[in-house]
């Protein structure tokens, strides 16, 4: 048996003896949710009492730094020579909301339980267990190599599902202490549980408002129906314009141009994800689901209000307002795309409707070059292990803050995902499959062997 074999063996057996599922345990306890305040200390705790340590036996210089715009930061480093090059790893340690009293079988959000193959508890996807594998994976290989055989770093940090508050202006500050030549980093979810994807990048969004106001206040609608103009069927109409009957976009200026020959041939290999039906007479009528998806860009209302939802009342009311979101790939001018739509809507007839952008949910998209060597180094690395080929996707169909290491940091970006499809990421009964977690620490292993062995 060669030591890359012994190397991957080792990390298997994390999830074999326990110890996986123990470390996982002592991670998802901690409450460290980002969207409260209250949990500011955890998130200091988080890194301070588990990660930093973990690291720092690992052979890393380990510092945590302030965030002036919200959570801190976790960089560690292990320079084993300065003419090897560096690989950059990224995780975050916040979570969503728990969301207590909503996990089924009395779960609470903050205690790891296991169900046959599934690890329930907060983090579990998303993404205490990603950076957790990819951890352990790297001390497997020193402890087989008695190196890496490259230069690591880590960033993790502690905002990610508040929209990553000042970590491009972070890594802007401190290109020097994160250089390197790729990010290898792991989030978001396998498009199958049995096969390995790695991903290029991601699509963007952009949120917006959308709202008509005419009037203070509201009016009975039997004495002023017929005589006052409804927002709400303004605002209604106005929408239908943006895409048609199927969720076809209409504004012009929405349809990206990175849909070439090539990202085509790429797409074409991918299944479908593990999830509910899809619709597949929704979207554009000339492409694929899965071009849909990866490769096009998706509109979407995510809320709609006027007058009192919870408690109607026989009056029309003097606003409504609509929170939009459109989900966007490479080869879409972003700075237009709210202009755009302003056109749109004037050549339409609604000059009315008023538009603002969100404060929040804004990520650009991003994605490396497929023909990038190191985009090759780890597929064939996933391709040794596992014997077969993993999924390739341009990008995924969510949105991650990508961007700040491709066009803040300069690097090329190769994702390789361990949840799935279903694992309930941000809901009630967030879990980890075991069979993939036990697979992705052979697989992270093996990467990480074959990325020293070629240094």
């Amino acid at each position: 048996m060669s030591t890359r074999d012994q190397a991957i063996r080792s990390a298997q057996a994390l999830v074999d003896d326990g110890r996986f599922v123990s470390e996982l345990a002592e991670l998802v306890a901690r409450p460290t949710e980002s969207q409260d305040p209250a949990r500011a200390n955890e998130m200091q705790r988080y890194l301070s009492d588990l990660l930093m340590p973990r690291l720092v036996a690992a052979g890393f210089d380990s510092e945590i730094h302030p965030n002036r715009y919200g959570n801190p930061f976790l960089v560690a480093r292990r320079i084993e020579d300065p003419h090897l090059p560096t690989i950059l790893g990224y995780g975050h340690g916040d979570v969503t909301r728990g969301q207590e009293g909503a996990w089924h079988a009395d779960g609470a959000p903050f205690v790891l339980r296991q169900d046959q193959d599934r690890l329930y508890g907060r983090g579990t996807a998303d993404n205490k267990a990603q950076h957790l594998i990819n951890i352990q994976a790297q001390e497997c290989v020193i402890a087989a190599r008695g190196k890496l055989g490259f230069n690591a770093a880590w960033l993790i940090e502690m905002g990610e599902e508040t929209g990553s508050p000042g970590l491009e202006a972070f890594c802007q500050e401190n290109q020097d202490l994160l250089g390197a030549q790729v990010l290898i980093a792991s989030d978001g979810p396998r498009l199958s549980p049995d096969v390995p994807l790695v991903f290029l990048g991601a699509r963007g969004a952009i949120n917006f408002t959308l709202s008509v106001e005419l009037r203070k206040g509201a009016h009975h609608s039997g004495n002023w129906g017929g005589l006052l103009t409804d927002p709400s069927v303004i605002l209604a109409h106005a929408l239908s314009t943006i895409t048609n009957a199927r969720g076809q976009i209409q504004v012009p200026e929405w349809h990206p141009t990175s849909l070439t020959p090539d990202i085509r041939a790429l797409i074409a290999k991918l299944p479908l994800p593990v999830g509910p039906a899809i619709d597949r007479d929704w979207g554009d009528a000339a492409l694929t689901p899965q071009e849909r998806v990866y490769g096009w860009n998706a509109f979407a209302v995510l809320a709609m209000e006027s007058g009192v939802p919870a408690a109607p009342v026989n009056a029309i009311s003097g606003h409504a307002k609509a929170t939009c979101q459109l989900r966007f790939v490479t080869g879409t001018d972003v700075d237009d795309i709210l202009p755009a739509l302003r056109r749109h809507l004037v050549r339409a007839g609604f000059p009315q409707v008023r538009i603002d952008r969100s404060d929040n949910g804004f990520f650009p998209a991003t994605r490396s070059d497929p023909d990038n060597p190191w985009v090759a180094r780890v597929i064939t690395s996933l391709r040794k292990t596992l014997g077969s080929d993993p999924h390739i996707a341009p990008n995924l169909g969510g949105s991650l803050p990508n961007h700040v290491f491709i066009d803040t940091l300069g690097l090329p970006t190769v994702w390789v995902p361990h949840s799935y499809g279903g694992c309930n990421q941000h809901a009630p009964d967030e879990h980890m499959l075991l069979p993939v977690a036990r697979q992705a620490l052979g697989l992270m292993a093996g990467i990480y062997w074959d990325l020293g062995a070629e240094a």
